[in-house]
């Protein structure tokens, strides 16, 4: 019996017979601002909002023990989180624990019923912010910023034994609004599920690739990403319910435009995710590691002080308002930078599951490329993930131009649209950090 009962061990060691435990905590804090404060998201909107509608949250997960080296993922309902205000939650925890740049992640709904942050939109309105609504947006960033770090803290100090699983499901609501004749969409609805030892669905995490713009309302909305977490909430009480935003940047719900729509939305999403986490998901057994890489998107031939001077009489106030800050910049002597910093993440799990963190909002067709070009069922795309500093076009986008393709980046105060090689410099990194056992099979 000796070699049986051997073979059984390692069997089950191995991870084939039984799910792997692994310390897994999460948590969530509201972000509703108590006192009034512009909205970001709509350029038209220029008043602070005149109350709450639904209250919007950051929430955690956490995973691994220190001796692992902990990962935290931070979701929050805004159209952004600048990339400034991760470095500094992330000196702050590197400084308290023991998570490290490669093993933090923060994904923003880009819900547009959400308070304005500095860095993020800084040209939204074509026009400077009045003097009297800065306070509370700086207060409001302030605040974001400590309340991030404290979701992480206590997702940290919640870690318990848990199992993760993961399974992929669909929804059709986002629609490709570009007006070209190719419109392609990503409708996969990954799902992540974290169990306790008790058998209890402790969080679920869920990413779909859409706009948060199905309303546009003057009051705090977490928008469909808002009402999905709500449904998954009362559905498994006790659990914490994290949504992401995939390569939505060229998607948005279909139709859109009322309260009814965006509770529908949330509601459907939420009963896809009920679906999969109640039936048979997939094991995520394998250990963790995580890496980034940090890269350079290079913008387009810059315009010359002539060419600003010829935007600066544009008759769009965005676009002259865009140009009038480029020439004030050249008048002070800076520089107007040729690239754009950018850090693509790779979080994986042995063999079982990667996730792929891309910044921006970002077109679709880099979901739909990763997922042809690594194996589609063991691969997970987020964008709109550790900074959101401007639209990241394919090269299929850019090359037909339009409001994803070029015509966004005077809104995010970026100097031109970005080089033809763009795709490919992205394409690269995430190449480089992914490991070579996820490229799809051939």
């Amino acid at each position: 019996m000796k070699p049986l009962l051997a073979a059984i061990f390692l069997f089950t060691a191995a991870g084939f017979g039984a799910d792997t435990t692994r310390q897994a905590g999460a948590a969530s804090v509201d972000i509703t601002p108590d006192y009034p404060v512009r909205l970001s998201g709509y350029g038209g909107r220029r008043a602070p909002n005149t109350g709450v509608s639904q209250h919007i949250f950051a929430k955690a997960l956490a995973i691994g023990s220190d001796d692992e080296g902990p990962a935290v993922l931070v979701t929050v309902d805004n159209v952004g989180v600048p990339g400034s205000m991760r470095d500094e939650v992330l000196r702050r925890l590197s400084a308290k624990t023991k998570v490290t740049g490669d093993r933090f992640a923060i994904c923003s709904s880009h819900t547009h019923c959400a308070p304005m942050l500095i860095g993020v939109l800084p040209n939204l309105f074509g026009m400077d912010i009045p003097a009297e609504h800065l306070p509370a947006i700086e207060r409001y960033t302030r605040e974001l910023t400590d309340n991030i770090e404290k979701v992480a803290l206590a997702a940290l100090a919640d870690r318990q034994p848990a199992t993760l699983a993961w399974s992929v499901g669909e929804v059709g609501f986002a629609a490709n609004r570009r007006n070209f004749p190719f419109k392609p969409v990503d409708h996969d609805l990954p799902v992540l599920r974290v169990t306790g030892e008790d058998g209890k669905v402790r969080a679920i995490f869920t990413s779909y690739a859409c706009h948060c713009t199905t309303i546009g309302i003057d009051e705090i909305h977490g928008d469909w990403a808002g009402c999905a977490q709500e449904a998954l909430q009362r559905e498994f009480p006790g659990a914490i319910a994290l949504t992401a935003i995939g390569c939505g940047a060229d998607q948005n719900p279909n139709p859109r435009r009322t309260m009814e729509l965006v509770k529908q939305y949330g509601e459907n999403l939420g009963a896809e995710a009920k679906r999969l986490v109640q039936g048979q998901m997939k094991p995520v057994n394998g250990p963790m590691t995580c890496q980034t890489k940090q890269i350079d998107l290079a913008f387009a031939t810059l315009p010359t002080r002539e060419e600003w001077q010829t935007l600066a009489a544009d008759p769009k106030a965005a676009v002259a308002y865009h140009a009038k800050k480029n020439l004030a910049r050249l008048d002070r002597g800076e520089q107007i930078p040729t690239h754009l910093p950018y850090l693509v993440q790779r979080w994986s799990f042995g063999d079982d599951l990667a996730m792929v963190f891309l910044p921006g909002e970002i077109t679709v067709d880099y979901s739909l490329r990763i997922k042809r070009e690594f194996d589609r069922s063991r691969m997970w795309v987020n964008g709109y993930s550790n900074d959101v500093p401007c639209y990241v076009p394919s090269r299929r986008v850019l090359d037909e131009g339009g409001y994803e393709g070029a015509g966004a980046m005077v809104y995010y105060d970026r100097p031109t649209k970005f080089a033809p090689d763009v795709e490919e410099r992205i394409m690269g990194a995430v190449h480089a950090v992914m490991p070579k056992g996820f490229l799809a099979p051939h």
